[in-house]
């Protein structure tokens, strides 16, 4: 079970909560993106995240208001699955039953968010030059999508290989 949470929460790092900038990069002043997050480490990232794309991506003005959409669903998301995770992280001597419902409602809401992420990118995503939708899909392919995980084994922050998954064959009870 624990092997199973610790995917889980590698996964739902993508829907907007999801967004751990490998490399942020400031938004251009007077963007949405650039205004100060008062809040903790996961709304930062969040925000580090958004004005990381905006700039990757080369969000034009006539874009903004798509790109609004789009970053505002990834703050909603953010805002879910941290509010869920802070539930879970309270949620003290759960019985079997009750940690699956908790992650099933994990799972359930790191689907709907990417749903709706979705649907956001799509508009902005066709307003795209061919030179930015280039950039998207090489971005999103590399850098996990608006998560910022990648989605691949490749190299750990310390720049060696990431070690291989364990079986589950290997998962004792």
């Amino acid at each position: 079970m624990k092997k199973a949470l610790v995917m889980l929460a590698s996964a739902v790092a993508m829907s907007g909560a999801f967004a751990q900038a490998s490399a942020p990069v400031a938004a251009p002043s007077g963007t949405a993106a650039s205004a100060p997050v008062a809040k903790g480490g996961h709304e930062r990232n969040v925000e580090d995240r958004i004005a990381y794309l905006h700039s990757q991506l080369k969000i034009t003005p006539e874009q903004e208001p798509q790109w609004k959409t789009f970053a505002d669903v990834m703050r909603g998301n953010g805002e879910t699955m941290g509010e869920l995770f802070k539930q879970r992280r309270a949620a003290t001597n759960v019985s079997a039953l009750d940690d699956m419902k908790q992650y099933a409602t994990i799972a359930q809401a790191h689907a709907d968010g990417m749903k709706k992420l979705v649907d956001a990118f799509d508009p902005l995503y066709n307003s795209f030059s061919p030179e930015q939708k280039k950039l998207a899909d090489v971005t999103f392919r590399h850098q996990g999508g608006a998560n910022g995980r990648a989605r691949h084994h490749g190299k750990g922050k310390s720049g060696k290989p990431a070690p291989a998954p364990a079986s589950d064959a290997t998962v004792k009870p």
